[in-house]
């Protein structure tokens, strides 16, 4: 028996790519952000969801409820998919941390090093691998949408890939990209890595956004 996850990383909002978000409160979705969620939901619909587990953030909120009324499956907020705490680097500009001796750590050293008053990578894959293990052995039959963030959901993936946290950057987690990860007594694996069908290639001139800036939060 298998559970099957279907990890989705929240949709597009205003900042992305300008601002490191992290746990700031109040960033919803932008208008692209809000088609993208729709686009997800209507891509999952036929896919039969038992359930959908959220990070609290309210951009992963607002991809979530597509995605569970076209379903029909529960809503379950869950602590171990929240976003990365940034800690004092939280709503500053990646311009503003381009030139940080810790920002450069923490992009080129992933597996050791943190944010300065925040939270290790190795903390936030030990928190989601435990709610996914756990999840899988509560529902070993169970179809699953996971909707978390572009760095929990790599974190996660790189356990089941067997890779170091250090290999983050060798795939991408797009906004509202959708990964099936595949969980048993047997070990997991891979089946898609980042769907993006659902993105909106069409951007408003106010919704344009900045190159990758590496991490996006």
């Amino acid at each position: 028996m298998t559970t099957t996850f279907f990890l989705v990383r929240h949709a597009a909002h205003g900042l992305l790519d300008r601002v490191l978000v992290g746990r700031t409160p109040g960033v919803g979705l932008s208008a692209q952000g809000r088609r993208q969620a729709e686009r997800v939901a209507l891509r999952l619909t036929g896919e039969r969801l038992t359930a959908v587990h959220v990070s609290p953030r309210e951009r992963a909120r607002e991809t979530a409820g597509p995605i569970a009324a076209a379903s029909g499956a529960p809503v379950v907020l869950s602590l171990d998919l929240d976003e990365i705490d940034f800690g004092t680097w939280t709503g500053r500009s990646f311009d503003e941390l381009a030139g940080d001796p810790a920002w450069r750590a923490w992009n080129e050293r992933r597996a050791e090093a943190q944010p300065p008053g925040g939270e290790s990578m190795r903390s936030v894959q030990a928190r989601i691998v435990r709610l996914l293990d756990g999840l899988a052995r509560l529902h070993p039959e169970g179809r699953i949408a996971v909707v978390s963030h572009g760095d929990v959901i790599r974190a996660a993936l790189l356990h089941y890939l067997g890779l170091p946290l250090d290999a983050y950057d060798r795939f991408e987690i797009g906004p509202a990209g959708v990964s099936i990860l595949v969980v048993g007594s047997w070990g997991a694996k891979i089946l898609s890595l980042n769907e993006t069908l659902a993105l909106d290639e069409t951007l408003a001139p106010d919704e344009c956004v900045a190159p990758d800036q590496r991490v996006t939060a």
